[in-house]
Order: C-alpha cells, then sequence, then structure tokens
C-alpha cells in the first residue's frame, strides 16, 4: 500500500497528529504507572494512606489509552487488519483494503455520532471519587471515531487511486 510520507499539506497534518497521538498514548502510560503503583504499595505498607483518586486517575488514564491506541492501530493499519491473503496483486490488495477500511468507516462514524451524545450526557457531571467532569472521559468517544474517520479514509483513498490506476 502507499506510504504516509507523500507530499502534501494533508499528509503532513495527518502524519504530524499521528505523531501526536503516540507521543500523547506514550505519556499516558507513564502517568499510569504512578497511580497504580501507587495503589499496589498502598496494601502492602500500612504507614502509606490509601488514596482513592488513584484508583479513579487509573480507570480514566486506562480509557483513554485503549482510545489513543486503537487510532493509532487503524493509522498503522495493525489493528483492525488480519493479513488472510499476503500475497495478492496490488490492486486486489488495494480492494481488500478498501473494504476493510469501509468497514472502519461504518464504526467510527458510529463511534462520533453516540459518543458525541455520550458525552453530552456526561457533560455536567463529575466523578465521585476525585470530583473531575466526567465529560473528559467520555470525549474519548466522538475523538476516537474522528480519527478513525481521518485515518481510515486516509488509507481508503490510498486504495481508490490504487484501483484507479494513480498509484502503485
Amino acid at each position: 500500500m502507499a506510504s504516509h510520507t507523500a507530499p502534501g499539506l494533508f499528509r503532513r497534518v495527518t502524519d504530524f497528529y499521528a505523531a501526536l497521538l503516540r507521543l500523547l498514548l506514550a505519556l499516558s502510560l507513564l502517568i499510569l504507572v504512578l497511580p497504580v503503583t501507587m495503589q499496589v504499595i498502598s496494601r502492602f505498607m500500612p504507614f502509606i494512606p490509601h488514596y482513592i483518586w488513584t484508583e479513579e486517575m487509573a480507570r480514566f488514564l486506562l480509557v483513554w489509552m485503549i482510545m489513543l491506541g486503537s487510532v493509532v492501530g487503524v493509522r498503522e493499519a495493525g489493528h483492525f487488519v488480519v493479513d488472510l491473503w499476503p500475497h495478492l496483486t496490488p490492486r486486489r490488495r488495494a480492494m481488500l483494503d478498501l473494504l476493510a477500511n469501509g468497514a472502519i468507516l461504518v464504526l467510527a462514524f458510529a463511534f462520533f455520532w453516540w459518543g458525541w451524545e455520550y458525552t453530552d450526557f456526561a457533560w455536567f457531571r463529575i466523578s465521585e471519587l476525585a470530583e473531575l467532569p466526567l465529560w473528559l472521559i467520555h470525549i474519548a468517544w466522538p475523538i476516537a471515531g474522528a480519527s478513525w474517520v481521518l485515518f481510515a479514509g486516509e488509507r481508503a483513498i490510498d486504495a481508490a487511486l490504487v484501483l484507479a490506476g494513480r498509484r502503485t
């Protein structure tokens, strides 16, 4: 399939966005280590206080890690794609990629559409323990959906260009 290094403003923007998402994914993993470590240590050390906010923070970060990881997986075609036929011609590979990315786009639009409703439901609510606004966790769904649309759409365009004979 075509590489993501093709020149053009759109490709440069999507490359930058993908790099930003990878950085946020790594940062969320690094930050997640702190509250989880505090939870584990406080269970075995009686002199360390049990912080309740660590459980909620870990849950928020885990949801964001899952959503960011799924977006990076769509970008790199490694999450939703299973290579059942490794020796296809470029044209047949493009047809299969177009079909797969079409299915991802359907799911992406569902995540985006109902993710906004989900976020709207939580807009004025706060979490019980840390009293964080719940929209901070709920907004991960429409952001993931919009990002899937961007990256799956990009791959679908690449496949369509191969089918049209404008790219190899």
